[in-house]
């Protein structure tokens, strides 16, 4: 079964909701890493797109074997999982910021990108995905057809990466008139960081 140009449409709507928090971190990273090349700047928005499209692959094939149970169960806990993430990253980047103040100037050091860091930001940012790809179990057009939902993460994952590397250039620029700053940059994004969390669990709460 083809995919007709409305649910091409939905997908894409889909995807840039999805995206919005990985757009608001990547805003953050921009802001507050100091080392960023040109092949960090790029692995950040794709770390993103590809746990924005794996996700719901994952959730799709998850709901043929667990079905309602898994989605029950799951979403008990997935706001808590990216709340309990995110607010770690950005509890650690305000008291780092914090010693950095304390700190003579000749010991500062800035906020270094981290792959790990990447990771677990795209973990968080990317739970909800997951149910994304239990409704596609159930959605016409794509419950029967594997090639339509292959092309619809794809979309999901192209969006988050355009929309996310906007956000990271926008972070890096508004970085730059902040640099002289010494730890302001690492509050606010640590703030945003903690901010995104708390919308997530009491989106999930609610």
């Amino acid at each position: 079964m083809t995919m007709t140009w409305v649910l091409v449409l939905e997908i894409f709507l889909i995807g840039i909701s999805l995206a919005m928090d990985a757009f608001a971190v990547s805003v953050t990273d921009g802001l507050c890493y100091h080392n960023l090349t040109k092949r960090k700047g790029v692995f950040i928005p794709a770390t993103f797109a590809l746990f924005q499209a794996v996700m719901p692959l994952i959730g799709f094939f998850i709901a043929f074997g667990l079905g309602q149970a898994f989605k029950q169960t799951f979403d008990e806990i997935d706001h808590w999982i990216a709340f309990i993430l995110l607010f770690l990253i950005g509890a650690k980047m305000i008291f780092d910021a914090i010693k950095e103040f304390r700190s003579p100037e000749e010991e500062i050091q800035k906020k270094q990108f981290s792959i790990a860091e990447v990771l677990i930001q795209g973990v968080a940012t990317s739970i909800d995905a997951l149910f994304v790809g239990v409704s596609f179990a159930a959605t016409d057009g794509l419950k029967e057809s594997i090639p339509n939902v292959l092309i619809s993460v794809l979309i999901i994952g192209c969006t988050t990466f355009i929309i996310s590397l906007v956000g990271l250039l926008i972070g890096v620029k508004v970085g730059d008139i902040l640099k002289k700053k010494a730890g302001i940059t690492e509050i606010i994004g640590g703030i945003v960081l903690i901010g995104i969390g708390l919308k997530i669990l009491i989106q999930g709460l609610l």
